[in-house]
């Protein structure tokens, strides 16, 4: 393991007071490390693993485990030698944990040969070119804004699909004397959803993390525009204080933004259908419903210097650990076949299926998909709240998604940018005034560069 990521990721873990998870292998027990960490999600995921446990008779223990997280927690139980058995991970960290001896990429292989390679989508992003795979691909969604369609209308203004028509929108609509913002948009620090959001508009300018050669091009005037318009977006027209995933969330369904860049899983909440986060926007008084009904999602968006719409999307794995039980592999498959459509069904909004159907050709397992229902504490079809366009920009985004580096073979390096917090860190930098966005986009090339040179030794 690069001693440089090694370090700074048990340094953080130190900080946050994370302690390892003692795995004892070999004693008929699986153990799972999953991002699906809320209190439904962990239920469904254990009814799942029930199911497996009294088919195989092989015990499996589910362990949710937070997103920001998880890479301080493998690098410390890699530490100690007691990595579970499979993880739930997204496909940013696959290619860097395989290069640190984390994940086996030959048991991975074995689950994808073994169920038909030609049955699953995205296996280019974790080939390892050797005849093995980084992890087996699950479940992905797409990036999108969600707008309050009905104060466009009443407006006039256009969706925000583009740079100039999100700043024209956010400038309109932005009424911080009344509470109320144009967008509001990730800047913790500390937070990969952060990363995570102003990749977005990075893909929309044309910026990229490196050239065909694998040479780091952040320094590039698209780079720089990009750092420049999201900080000045979300510092002119957006709430004071550091924003992160729950209080970005909070804000719009308090009825208090125009904008708001999230994941899909938001999309049952939106609807009223999970009572810790029900929205709460004066109109949602008498429709839970109603930002549902009034909100617009741009999937794909582009800035000044991209030539086609793009959207940040993730894909999301399941990874065999290299001290893994023999039977992850059995557990795997089942995840993937037996049990896929339930484990779909967990949030069907931010889980579009990376395997169509038991064969190739076969479309399955999307079938199935498009009839869930999604929602936590009342379940709903999704078309009860959204068009069919909806439905189709979920399938859209999940399948034909842009990131950083995943797809020219830069998987280690996007790890390690992720790890890092290079952006986040950076972002907040430039929001508190202590940075320009030239000077931030000098230091990323200058980081990820030190990144890039350390995964080398």
């Amino acid at each position: 393991m690069n001693r440089k990521i090694f370090s700074l990721l048990l340094l953080a873990l130190i900080l946050i007071g994370v302690n390892t998870v003692t795995l004892a292998q070999g004693d008929g027990v699986l153990t799972v490390w999953s991002t699906e960490d809320q209190p439904d999600r962990i239920a469904a995921t254990e009814a799942i693993a029930a199911r497996f446990a009294e088919q195989s008779g092989v015990t499996v223990e589910v362990v949710p485990v937070a997103e920001d997280q998880f890479p301080s927690l493998v690098a410390a139980n890699l530490a100690g030698g007691t990595l579970p058995d499979v993880l739930f991970l997204g496909v940013e960290f696959a290619d860097t944990w395989a290069a640190e001896g984390i994940l086996d990429t030959a048991a991975a292989a074995t689950v994808i040969n073994d169920l038909g390679a030609d049955t699953f989508s995205a296996l280019d992003l974790v080939d390892d070119g050797a005849g093995g795979y980084f992890g087996v691909p699950s479940d992905g969604w797409g990036q999108l804004i969600v707008y309050r369609k009905d104060l466009f209308d009443a407006a006039e203004l256009a969706a925000p699909t583009t740079f100039e028509t999100i700043e024209a929108a956010a400038a309109a609509l932005n009424d911080p004397d009344n509470n109320f913002y144009g967008i509001v948009a990730a800047t913790d620090p500390s937070s990969g959803f952060t990363q995570q959001t102003f990749e977005a508009f990075a893909l929309a300018n044309n910026a990229q993390l490196t050239d065909a050669d694998g040479n780091v091009t952040l320094s590039s005037p698209e780079l720089t525009e990009a750092l420049a318009f999201y900080t000045n977006l979300v510092t002119s027209y957006g709430p004071p204080g550091v924003v992160d995933v729950d209080n970005s969330r909070a804000t719009y369904f308090a009825g208090q933004a125009a904008m708001l860049v999230w994941s899909p899983f938001i999309l049952d909440e939106l609807a009223g259908l999970r009572d810790d986060v029900i929205p709460n926007c004066p109109e949602c008084a008498d429709d839970t419903a109603y930002l549902a009904k009034n909100s617009g999602l741009v999937p794909a968006f582009t800035g000044p210097s991209g030539s086609t719409p793009a959207q940040y999307g993730q894909v999301s794995l399941f990874g065999i650990t290299t001290n893994a039980d023999p039977q992850a592999v059995d557990l795997v498959k089942f995840m993937l076949s037996d049990a896929y459509v339930d484990w779909l069904a967990i949030a069907p909004e931010g889980k579009f299926p990376m395997r169509l159907g038991p064969e190739a050709g076969s479309t399955e397992y999307l079938d199935a998909w498009r009839n869930l229902n999604i929602g936590v504490d009342r379940k709903a079809p999704i078309s009860d709240f959204y068009g069919e366009d909806v439905i189709n920009s979920l399938v859209e985004g999940a399948t034909n998604f842009a990131r950083w580096g995943l797809a020219d073979g830069q998987g280690e390096l996007v790890g390690g940018v992720y790890a890092e917090l290079v952006f986040p860190t950076l972002i907040a930098d430039v929001v508190n005034g202590s940075l320009t966005a030239e000077e931030a986009a000098a230091e990323a090339q200058t980081l990820v560069e030190e990144i890039q040179a350390s995964q080398s030794e």
